[in-house]
């Protein structure tokens, strides 16, 4: 029988766990798919290994080839078992790449309800979620209302690598305003000075929304004032600048993929422009000390306007706090570098200090 083995020329090959191979469909039934991948039996793919790609098994025919994983080399049926899962997942991610380009709408299914918005399953396969600024008004009211619920949202990113997939509720339900969010966007131009209402704050700075009329009729759209372009001064607290409810006016620095880009402090004077009229060599002043550096100490003589005490003109024995107002006079002022040199108005006086 060995000498009748190796003389045939039918060549059985042998698989492993884990190895991956091609394989032709052979029949498709319920629960069950039939593939010839060479060996001395069948190959199938049938229980949980079936369950997790029933979407894609849909879109398969007798005659197909598919990449399959090898689960067991041997059952004990004599069948080799296989694994199409990474082949239907790369159809999946290939399906939503293709909605995301073409906006087109899919159905996803609430899971979890979170503090920043809404974990939704994505072909009964993946996890997707929904930012709480991806949903429509009516949905934010009854957030609640869409756990368990199928219902349909649009990709507004999706990244295979990171497993991620963020999508928007808001861009089916409210898709007549978003439209016309994105003409007024369009119609703002970059430099204009408009009048605003804050509407939020966060640490990062302030949300405040425009009236930007459409035709005759007005539209509501919402700009990030960054903290960085709230004030001429440095800050680290919006709200030490401004409050929900304050009327402010804002400068348009421009829009980037749908958001809008404002500033407040750019739609008042720069206060460096008249700092050679305000300020002059040797005057005295008092300002108060906003930060220490390991060169000096940088003291703020008006909202916008810092100047900087060198290390070098800080007695040994003079102990300067965070905070503390103290007396100085000007030494030089550089406008166009936005720099003013200090000195300290000390009340004993060593040699070289005023």
């Amino acid at each position: 029988m060995e000498e009748l083995l190796a003389r045939s020329p039918i060549v059985v090959q042998s698989f492993e766990a884990g190895q991956e191979v091609k394989a032709k469909i052979l029949s498709l039934e319920q629960g069950v798919i039939t593939l010839d991948i060479g060996a001395k039996s069948d190959a199938l793919v049938i229980g949980s290994h079936y369950d997790e790609v029933k979407s894609f098994v849909k879109k398969l025919k007798v005659g197909d080839v598919v990449n399959a994983v090898v689960v067991e080399p041997e059952s004990r049926d004599g069948n080799v078992l296989l694994s199409i899962k990474d082949q239907a997942f790369d159809s999946l991610w290939n399906k939503l790449e293709k909605a995301k380009n073409k906006g087109a709408e899919i159905k996803v299914v609430g899971k979890n309800v979170t503090e920043k918005g809404v974990v939704v399953e994505v072909e009964k396969s993946l996890i997707g979620f929904i930012p709480a600024s991806q949903l429509g008004k009516e949905a934010a009211k009854e957030v609640d209302k869409l756990l368990d619920q199928e219902f349909p949202a649009k990709i507004i990113e999706v990244d295979r690598d990171k497993n991620r997939i963020v999508l928007s509720e808001r861009a089916v339900s409210e898709r007549e305003e978003l439209e016309l969010e994105e003409k007024a966007l369009k119609n703002l131009k970059e430099g204009e000075i408009l009048k605003g209402r804050v509407k939020e704050l966060t640490s990062f700075g302030a949300f405040v929304e425009l009236r930007v009329e459409i035709g005759k009729k007005p539209v509501p759209i919402e700009g990030l004032v960054h903290i960085s372009e709230l004030s001429w001064e440095k800050i680290s607290d919006p709200s030490k600048i401004v409050s929900v409810g304050d009327k402010v006016e804002v400068k348009v620095l421009g829009t980037k993929d749908g958001k809008l880009s404002l500033s407040i402090k750019d739609a008042q004077k720069d206060p460096w422009l008249s700092v050679e009229e305000k300020y002059q060599k040797e005057q005295k002043l008092k300002g108060k000390v906003v930060r220490k550096s390991g060169f000096g100490v940088f003291v703020e003589l008006e909202p916008g306007i810092e100047g900087l005490v060198h290390m070098t003109k800080i007695p040994p024995d003079k102990d300067i706090k965070k905070g503390d107002e103290i007396e100085v006079y000007i030494e030089e002022i550089n406008a166009s570098e936005r720099k003013i040199s200090l000195g300290l108005v000390l009340t004993t006086k060593p040699i070289g200090y005023k």
